[in-house]
């Protein structure tokens, strides 16, 4: 307002002052909003009232308003005085309509300042229209919500957005119930009523309302419905006005209407970047997206942060991605300079520790895990992950629905789902003893959880998919010792389950992980022999079996000196050697390695288990090399049948072994080869996809069969 000025300079406040035609502003008030020395919240509606004055003095040629000039230099921080500068002026140039009632401008009661760089919502924004435009059950319609997801952004849009539908629109906090009737007193005055006693004054106001209808109150952050329910209106007031209600909390339905709000889409998140931080790429603005999980407030932290530090965004993507936990404690908001990620869900928490105990180690343990949905019998299968005794189903669903109530998870019919920021927040507040404490627990219950045998058990692909994730993020950081021993163990398991799916690259530094960590605990040959032959075969189906041969050779060594003779470990160690050095082109050396595994293992499991059709694929492939055709078909269909028998007809253990009958059977010029090939090739690209070069070689085959057929 300091640049409002007249052709003879700048404006003393007595000019001003006599364009304040309703004697609204004081000289002081004046003053003080010159100044921005506002010792309280500014009489925003008096304040609107003078800027329209003015800005209908500058049209009518009495000051001259420099009003781009003006917009520009308060855009930043002063989002209220823009927008009444905005209103005043398009006010100014809208003609009255012809034989309607005269505009109105609403009152306006507390309303925070207008959010300039509000993004998207416009689907949220008619929904809540409609809802509460559809009549007297419409009529009180709560947004609900995680913390930070933008809850309270998009009810103040709402209110200046359709401003122009209410006569009056009044804001109050919630947050605490006990102070609502105070807020409700303070609005009593503003309307006019006479000092009325604490328990009049709700209705009191509510009746007083009937000759401002329609109106709006906004009640942010709200508890459960009963905190406020001699606060919302009831009976005939309902029809006079709309009431929005913006909490996490669940358990309003029966009250109100609810909207959900969900975080952005990453179109809105990387819109949100890309207009307020300089030099934002569509490319890195949806990593630092995917990384804060979309969640608005988040984003909002992240631009304010890049702002005043000058960071690049590159650099930021880089900061999140190694020190989320210190990030989301960094970076202001313009308009809430108080309010961080990292803070939002610490009340919350407090009130889980002291109402519910149990419920907040469930949070700690799903802090610890990754922002995947993650199976509630993972921590109810055990008593001794949760210290809660599994078979008590009534405490067991009030724990987990305290999380899902106090809106820190998403519960489904089997799972708990936890936003990424809500995990490190939790994280960040942890104390060390009580992560590791945690961590421990974790790493146990996975490792009850997780298929051991990858190879014999029908359920153990869809189970890896499931806990892999949570496998992977438990095991992220250095382990304590505490757990060290577990943690190795998990990552081997799960380098295993990803080189049985075709995806040595991301199995290799899992696998290399727990060999480090085995190689430094004590008594851990048999392990170090484990993550070695698991290493061995990861090398071997990158291509690299020169790297791949002495693992094997040295998880040979090492099980032979700490394992019987016939254990079944020594089988795969023998087999998964007799396929290295066929690659390696020494196949006579392989054949009495993959003949020996395969005695072990018949002896061990029986002729017909899973594990004895890897030695009989081993020793097929050797004789393959060595031309011996006749001696390898017998024993790949031996393997097949087997795998046809112990998995499902499209499992990629059948697929590969269908593929290395159908080169055999080439071979030996039998014809059926083709359809082998085919159905193989099938199998692998559902299973992998076209892409991947173990399908690409199997699809090379079926054609080069094809054309040599013709």
């Amino acid at each position: 307002m300091r640049r409002l000025r007249t052709s003879s300079g700048s404006p003393t406040q007595a000019q001003l002052l006599a364009y304040d035609q309703n004697k609204v502003l004081t000289r002081s008030s004046l003053s003080d909003m010159l100044a921005g020395k506002f010792t309280k919240p500014p009489p925003w509606e008096r304040v609107a009232a003078y800027v329209t004055a003015c800005v209908r003095a500058a049209h009518a040629s009495r000051i001259d308003l420099a009003l781009e000039e003006e917009l520009a230099s308060l855009r930043g921080d002063h989002a209220t005085l823009t927008d009444l500068i905005e209103s005043a002026v398009r006010e100014t140039h809208t003609p009255a309509p012809r034989c309607s009632a005269p505009q109105h401008r609403p009152a306006l009661y507390r309303l925070p300042p207008r959010n300039l760089h509000f993004t998207g919502r416009d689907a949220a924004l008619g929904e809540l229209r409609q809802r509460l435009t559809s009549g007297h059950e419409g009529a009180v319609q709560v947004i609900h919500g995680l913390g930070g997801v933008g809850k309270t952004q998009l009810a103040v849009e709402y209110a200046y957005r359709y401003r122009s539908e209410y006569r009056l629109v009044a804001f109050m906090d919630a947050e605490d119930p006990d102070l609502v009737p105070t807020q409700f007193a303070s609005l009593a005055q503003e309307l006019g009523l006479a000092e009325v006693v604490s328990e009049q004054v709700i209705p009191r106001v509510y009746g007083a309302l009937q000759d401002h209808s329609p109106w709006l109150l906004v009640f942010d952050n709200g508890d459960k419905p009963g905190t406020l329910v001699d606060a919302l209106p009831s009976g005939y007031s309902m029809d006079s006005g709309h009431v929005i209600v913006t909490t996490r909390l669940r358990g309003w339905s029966s009250r109100a209407g609810v909207v959900d709000l969900d975080v952005f889409t990453r179109a809105e998140s990387v819109k949100l970047l890309a207009r307020r931080v300089a030099g934002m790429t569509t490319l890195v603005a949806g990593r630092i997206a995917e990384c804060l999980g979309d969640l608005p407030l988040a984003l909002e932290q992240a631009a304010g942060y890049m702002d005043y530090n000058h960071t690049a965004p590159e650099e930021y993507v880089a900061l999140l991605t190694s020190r989320l936990e210190d990030m989301i404690a960094l970076g202001e908001l313009a308009n809430r300079p108080t309010v961080v990620v990292a803070t939002l869900w610490q009340l919350s928490a407090r009130q889980l520790e002291t109402e519910r105990p149990q419920a907040k180690r469930l949070l700690e343990l799903c802090a610890l895990l990754a922002p995947d949905p993650i199976p509630l019998n993972l921590f109810s299968g055990s008593a001794e992950t949760l210290d809660l005794a599994a078979t008590d189903q009534v405490a067991w669903d009030a724990t987990v629905g305290a999380l899902a109530g106090l809106g820190l998870a998403r519960r489904g019919p089997s799972c708990l789902v936890l936003h990424r920021l809500v995990q490190a927040a939790i994280r960040s507040a942890m104390p060390d003893d009580v992560r590791t404490d945690a961590r421990a627990r974790l790493c146990r219950a996975l490792l009850r959880a997780v298929p051991h045998d990858i190879h014999s058990d029908p359920d153990a692909r869809l189970r890896w998919q499931v806990l892999l994730p949570h496998a992977v993020a438990l095991s992220r950081d250095e382990p304590p010792p505490e757990c060290a021993a577990e943690t190795a163990q998990l990552l081997r398991l799960a380098s295993a389950f990803l080189l049985s799916i075709g995806d040595p690259q991301v199995a290799l530094p899992l696998c290399e992980r727990a060999l480090a960590i085995d190689e430094l605990l004590d008594l851990r040959d048999a392990e170090i022999g484990f993550d070695l032959i698991t290493l061995a075969q990861i090398h071997r189906d990158r291509g690299a079996a020169q790297l791949a041969r002495p693992m094997a050779e040295r998880a040979l060594n090492l099980h032979e000196s700490c394992l019987p003779a016939d254990s079944p470990a020594i089988a795969t160690d023998l087999a998964t050697l007799a396929r290295i050095r066929h690659l390696l082109g020494d196949h006579k050396e392989a054949v009495p390695l993959a003949e020996r595994a395969l005695r072990i293992d018949e002896a061990a499991y029986g002729p017909n288990d899973p594990y004895v059709s890897f030695d009989l694929i081993a020793l097929a492939s050797v004789h393959l090399d060595l031309d011996d055709h006749a001696l390898a078909v017998p024993l790949i269909s031996r393997a097949l049948r087997i795998r046809e028998t112990s998995y499902a007809p499209d499992h990629l253990y059948v697929g590969y072994a269908l593929l290395l009958k159908a080169r055999a059977l080439h071979a030996l010029n039998d014809p059926t080869a083709a359809d082998l090939a085919r159905r193989g090739a099938l199998i692998l690209n559902a299973e992998l996809g076209r892409t991947h070069p173990k399908t690409e070689s199997a699809f090379a085959l079926v054609t080069g069969l094809l054309e040599r057929a013709q």
